[in-house]
């Protein structure tokens, strides 16, 4: 299968020049030429099926003729080395638990999937062999889910960009303590100057002709294809309850994670609708509800891993709809809360039911209670360990949130960072003096 800019201005590329190059030459994102359906006999079944063992098919469905099986069934199975489980918060309402993996963050699955595949890609490339330096910005748990997804992996250096004192203590910790091949970059400004600044970076003549370039953000078409992985995961899991009408509600910032479930969706996921979360950082939601688009810079929030002004995967829901408004709000409602909201919401949903809510997951599970129809049963993204927040969660639900032992490690050791301004010629001669 060849990838497509959704600027439609540059070749298509193989599924390898698409990895390794992450945005097209034209500044558009990377789509696949066409979305195959899977088979009916998969979904009669699916039920019966194990994460690892749903995971490969779809994979092996979008990349089966790229990658041989032994390889893929590789690759999966170490992406995947920790469950994902489904669990009850009431009567209808389930949720899915993302944060079982070594950064306790949804972004494992994607991150980890990229790390081995670039590295199956990056040592196949017979022709150069220079280093490849994977750039990413984060606004709290990619930078720390691709920095463990590519620690001490020969070959790659991952430059992590973030905004000075916008992401939590503990989410700091997990990318700036590692060393080997992961540099930490604070920004003086938001996310979205961070992710300007990569961006700017693709585009740089000097710079491609240098180094050897790519993203590991979701607009890398290897980060953010395999989440569709845990959609058909969850409808697995709910009919093996006997539960068919199902809507799911994603915590939605850069619409990395839900555009996956779209895709997810259009391979023949018989998932009712998807539900689009927004905090105040509502761009998205205000497309939904006017079908105008209109990007601003972003807002620091409680759930700070949804603070995009700008979300980069907005062009590929415009693609994958053919730019159509109405096809895209039949598939998607949306809703946005306010940082005090969301606080009620943890703190009612752990009064009310004992299950403790990260921001994110907040944001989600409310959406669901707002947009959930008669006879429809929903489940939400969890998307992050609520102790990657302690600092902000155990003050909203007045109780001790408890490290676990992996967080802690991070936390342990010491923090190491280069401080930039969000100027681009100031990151490019970083990337120059230090990359290889």
């Amino acid at each position: 299968m060849l990838y497509y800019s959704t600027n439609g201005q540059a070749p298509k590329a193989t599924l390898g020049e698409a990895v390794v190059a992450g945005l097209a030459p034209d500044r558009g994102l990377y789509m696949p030429e066409s979305i195959p359906t899977l088979p009916a006999a998969f979904f009669n079944n699916i039920d019966q099926m194990s994460l690892v063992d749903i995971a490969y098919v779809v994979s092996n469905t979008l990349f089966g003729k790229e990658i041989d099986s032994a390889t893929l069934k590789d690759i999966v199975s170490k992406t995947l080395s920790f469950d994902i489980p489904l669990k009850k918060v009431d009567d209808r309402s389930y949720s899915l638990e993302l944060f079982h993996g070594p950064t306790l963050a949804f972004k494992d699955v994607g991150a980890r999937f990229m790390a081995l595949l670039l590295g199956h890609f990056n040592r196949q490339d017979k022709t150069d062999k220079r280093e490849v330096n994977v750039l990413v910005a984060t606004s709290g748990d990619t930078g720390s889910a691709v920095a463990n997804g590519f620690l001490g992996v020969d070959g790659v250096h991952v430059y992590v960009l973030y905004p000075k004192g916008k992401v939590s203590n503990i989410q700091e910790s997990q990318f700036t303590t590692l060393g080997h091949n992961i540099t930490a970059i604070a920004v003086r400004g938001t996310f979205d100057d961070c992710q300007a600044l990569v961006k700017n970076a693709f585009m740089d003549q000097e710079l491609r002709e240098k180094l050897k370039l790519t993203s590991a953000n979701s607009i890398n078409i290897a980060r953010f294809l395999p989440q569709s992985f845990y959609y058909f995961h969850a409808y697995a899991r709910m009919k093996e309850k006997g539960i068919k009408d199902v809507v799911i509600s994603v915590p939605s910032g850069n619409l990395g994670n839900l555009t996956a479930g779209l895709i997810a969706k259009r391979m023949g996921l018989p998932v009712k609708r998807f539900i689009a979360a927004n905090n105040r950082n509502d761009v998205f939601f205000k497309y939904l509800q006017t079908g105008v688009y209109t990007p601003t810079h972003s807002i620091p929030t409680l759930a700070n891993a949804m603070d995009v002004g700008d979300p980069s995967n907005f062009a590929r829901i415009l693609d994958l709809y053919s730019h159509n408004h109405d096809a895209i709000t039949a598939d998607i409602t949306g809703y946005t809360y306010t940082d005090a909201q969301i606080e009620e919401t943890m703190r009612r949903t752990i009064d009310t039911t004992g299950y403790l809510l990260d921001p994110h997951g907040a944001t989600a599970y409310q959406a669901l209670q707002d947009g959930l129809k008669p006879g429809e049963t929903g489940v939400f993204l969890e998307t992050a360990h609520p102790a990657k927040f302690k600092e902000k969660v155990e003050p909203i639900v007045y109780q001790i949130v408890n490290i676990p032992p992996r967080l802690q490690a991070f936390m342990d050791g010491k923090k190491e960072m280069t401080t930039l301004r969000p100027y681009f010629p100031s990151f490019k001669k970083f990337l120059l003096e230090t990359a290889r």
